[in-house]
């Protein structure tokens, strides 16, 4: 822990009028963060399997404008992007996360496609992320920040288009959460978590002004989900 860390929480610990945990009430803190107790699930996504959670997440996810398609490899990725951009008259060109999954996309199939790879710039129209992980109860997906997903991705260009292998796809929040847990070695804090977890239900908006819906307020106005039905990716 960073000696200005340990200076915060010593401010926090006396305005409470109490020094440092020890004893039953430090073992009882340890117990809480290693365990996880679930919160209350919905009951929308109990019980389904691999292809009715993507179902519903589909279905939710088209409910609050995002677009979605399904392609069943990663051989159909760069078809896909190219339809999606002829379609909305976007350049062939787009700023793409340096994920080891989007270097597994044939690319070449597609030569007119020009990627950069790294942060976006303001000029950067589009923007290509690989989702962590989905939430089929809201249709959300769980994007982590770093070197691989940079943040601004999720924020900057205008069009967002997300890959996402359904695998990745689970019912409620809490299994969301288990899954980043178990991938960092199963532990809620430390160094191994992200800086940053971005949770996105559909294209950015808002109706502050006048009751009236607006589309890229604070983020992309379009969003796009290519689903990869390829079960061996994890």
């Amino acid at each position: 822990m960073s000696a200005a860390r340990d200076e915060i929480l010593g401010k926090i610990r006396g305005s409470l009028g109490r020094g440092p945990l020890t004893g039953d009430s430090a073992a009882k803190l340890e117990a809480r963060l290693a365990n996880h107790p679930v919160g209350i699930i919905p009951r929308r996504s109990e019980g389904l399997d691999r292809k009715g959670l993507t179902k519903l997440f589909e279905d939710q996810a088209i409910e609050i404008a995002t677009t979605v398609e399904r392609v069943s490899s990663l051989a159909d990725v760069p078809k896909a992007v190219a339809d999606y951009l002829a379609r909305f008259n976007l350049p062939a060109e787009f700023a793409a996360a340096p994920d080891p999954l989007v270097d597994k996309v044939p690319w070449g199939e597609r030569p007119l496609l020009k990627l950069k790879r790294g942060k976006p710039s303001p000029t950067d129209a589009v923007g290509l992320s690989v989702g962590f992980c989905a939430i089929a109860e809201t249709g959300t997906l769980m994007m982590l920040s770093g070197p691989d997903n940079p943040s601004t991705l999720n924020f900057l260009p205008d069009d967002h288009i997300v890959i996402l292998p359904a695998s990745r796809v689970v019912g409620p929040m809490e299994a969301a959460w288990r899954r980043l847990r178990e991938s960092r070695g199963g532990t809620a804090v430390g160094p191994t978590m992200p800086r940053t977890v971005n949770f996105i239900t559909g294209p950015s908006r808002t109706g502050d002004i006048e009751q009236k819906l607006e589309m890229g307020a604070h983020g992309p106005r379009r969003q796009h989900i290519l689903i990869v039905e390829d079960e061996s990716l994890a």
